[in-house]
């Protein structure tokens, strides 16, 4: 029993984080809320920590046996001892709490990576898991799009997600969309027009689309497709689509045309130049088929009245450089490289990201997992993660084309995404890919 217990918890990851989110909202309507709501959102890391001690105890042993391993424990090292140093001879403001995020934060890849490790090696387990996550993401799908078409965005403003976000999670989207995150809509530059965003049950738009490229790269992995996966992929593709996420779009292009490398196919890199030639047009058409939605008169009267704080346009021209999101992202990383070389030794846990805004003190970096991990634990640290990296993405080459594709399409997303911060990111994919590396080369699960 003991020995399949990391496939049941990657398993009970790959179903449950992917509506953590919307129950946890739910239930902060129902009036659960504080340390009791803390405590139900811990089962995931509960879960872990239980799964992997257990694995431990019966294997007795650490899975330092290649190179990946190795830097993945020099890494975990890194986020330790910027834990443990004292804020002020890093120059940081971190609060105990805001370094205890961080702490999990960064250190939940690792755990889930060694759970992975230590799992009974075998390419159908894996291919279990793939096919699970394809139901997942189809349910998410239809989810999302029976939302943005038939649910009023007035019912989410009046549900628990606006509370639960600021006052459970500190996360204040501020008046914009009534305390809703603002890139639930896309804003076409025409105030009556606005277009919602799919964001289903993981209550993100980027969440769901960074899940949604994993699962499409493990489709299109498969050598022979029926017809139901092949209906299931295509409600998963509309699915990315009407997130309206282009970044995704682009790392999913990315993967297939690494999938096509990896296993010496042409149908992956043709299914890429259709990706790429679909997605332009989708989103070009966006602002005419998209499901409009309307901004209430004190959203308009916030935004009206900020307006002016806001560089690039308005998001008329999805592909236009000095398009709003494309022009932030871009200062974003731009910021935050500029921070790590210019205070290589770091500033400590808590000084970047989300972390840092949950707690009220100056995000030092945001968006890009890299320069995130460079402020908190410095240009050393930051460089041992990207290694990690680079050494899984060796290392699944011939055991994994599906998961080599979809880790480096992750690991390309992480320049402008905080990807740690995607709980089923960090937890299934991280646990996926260090079970794949205890497999033999050439494991026949795509």
């Amino acid at each position: 029993m003991t020995s399949r217990l990391p496939w049941y918890a990657l398993a009970v990851f790959t179903v449950g984080l992917a509506f953590h989110n919307l129950v946890l909202a739910e239930l902060w309507q129902a009036g659960v809320h504080g340390r009791s709501l803390d405590v139900v959102a811990a089962w995931k890391e509960v879960l872990l920590a239980l799964a992997l001690g257990l694995t431990l105890w019966e294997t007795r042993r650490l899975p330092l046996t290649t190179a990946a391993d190795r830097l993945a424990l020099v890494y975990a090292a890194f986020v330790v001892l910027y834990a443990i140093l004292p804020q002020g001879w890093l120059d940081g403001a971190a609060t105990t709490k805001g370094v205890l995020y961080a702490l999990r934060h960064d250190l939940v890849p690792v755990g889930a990576y060694a759970l992975g490790r230590l799992a009974v090696q075998g390419g159908r387990d894996r291919t279990r898991l793939g096919w699970l996550a394809v139901g997942v993401g189809v349910v998410l799908s239809v989810w999302g799009l029976v939302d943005v078409y038939f649910v009023p965005l007035q019912w989410w403003r009046d549900s628990g997600v606006p509370g639960w976000f600021k006052d459970q999670l500190s996360l204040d989207y501020g008046k914009g969309l009534s305390g809703l995150p603002e890139n639930w809509v896309y804003n076409t530059g025409d105030e009556n027009n606005p277009i919602r965003r799919l964001v289903s049950t993981f209550l993100s738009p980027l969440a769901t689309a960074y899940m949604l490229v994993v699962v499409l790269l493990f489709v299109a992995s498969r050598k022979r497709l029926g017809l139901g996966a092949g209906a299931a992929g295509l409600v998963c593709f509309a699915g990315l689509l009407w997130t309206h996420t282009r970044a995704a779009t682009l790392a999913l292009a990315l993967g297939l045309l690494l999938l096509g490398a990896a296993q010496r196919r042409a149908l992956p890199v043709v299914v890429a130049v259709v990706v790429g030639v679909v997605s332009v047009g989708f989103f070009a058409a966006f602002s005419a088929i998209g499901p409009s939605t309307h901004y209430t008169p004190s959203e308009l009267a916030f935004l009206r009245s900020n307006a002016h704080q806001h560089q690039g346009t308005a998001g008329g021209d999805p592909f236009s450089a000095g398009d709003t999101s494309l022009s932030s992202h871009w200062r974003n990383l731009r910021s935050g490289i500029h921070t790590v070389v210019h205070h290589p030794q770091g500033y400590g846990l808590g000084n970047a990201g989300t972390e840092a805004k949950r707690t009220g003190v100056p995000i030092l970096a945001g968006e890009s997992t890299y320069t995130e991990l460079g402020v908190e634990t410095g240009l050393a640290g930051m460089l041992v993660f990207a290694a990690w990296l680079a050494a899984v993405l060796w290392g699944l080459w011939s055991r994994s084309p599906w998961l080599f594709a979809s880790f480096a399409a992750v690991a390309a997303l992480a320049l402008q995404s905080d990807v740690l911060g995607v709980h089923w990111l960090a937890y299934v994919l991280f646990g996926l890919v260090g079970a794949a590396l205890g497999s033999i080369p050439a494991a026949p699960d795509g």
